[in-house]
């Protein structure tokens, strides 16, 4: 037989590829939080840094520093801060899953253990819309977490992903929906502080 031609690989001799478990981030919530905007979790840059959406062409950041009044370039601490001193939160429908890559599509079905959802609406009873960072979070969030929770009257809606993977807008068009969106939620008639 020729060398460097191979005629045959049983199942046990093929070569396996080991999907790392990822974990998401703590949430980031001030006390009076009125909107919670949730990604699926974290991509590699993310987790790389240990920060929320960290890679250099995601438009998150790019799209919330304005709202929350701070430069773009504000150290992260300082985003947090501005966070948490705002009505918006921020977190992930997942708290760890197989993924490789960054691509929400390369997450293991099967492998999804989301957040405690009841527990942080408990703690946040200002809540009145929860914002998805893209389909993949909304599909993972009306998949796993509403049919273990009651939600009240608390708005679910899905925004353009910030991702540089959804080319399909361009960063100012999806600027211009989460302002509009964001801004919308916030000047709703909102529940009385308790």
């Amino acid at each position: 037989m020729p060398r460097g031609i191979i005629t045959s690989i049983s199942w046990f001799d093929r070569p396996r590829f080991i999907v790392p478990t990822i974990h998401s981030f703590a949430p980031i919530a001030g006390r009076h939080a009125k909107i919670l905007i949730l990604g699926s979790i974290p991509g590699e840059a993310s987790l790389a840094a240990n920060q929320y959406y960290a890679h250099p062409r995601n438009a998150f950041w790019p799209i919330i520093a304005p709202l929350l009044q701070i430069q773009l370039n504000s150290h992260y601490e300082e985003k947090i801060i501005a966070l948490e001193s705002s009505p918006i939160a921020l977190w992930d429908v997942l708290k760890s899953c197989n993924r490789a890559g960054s691509l929400d599509s390369m997450i293991e079905t099967g492998t999804q253990i989301v957040n405690n959802f009841p527990t942080f609406f408990a703690l946040h009873p200002h809540l009145t819309h929860v914002f998805f960072n893209g389909g993949k979070a909304e599909t993972c969030f009306r998949r796993n977490v509403i049919p273990g929770i009651k939600l009240g009257s608390i708005a679910l809606l899905r925004l353009p992903s910030t991702s540089p993977a959804n080319a399909r807008l361009s960063s100012d068009e999806k600027c211009k929906t989460w302002h509009q969106m964001i801004k919308l939620a916030l000047e709703a008639h909102c529940p009385p502080i308790r």
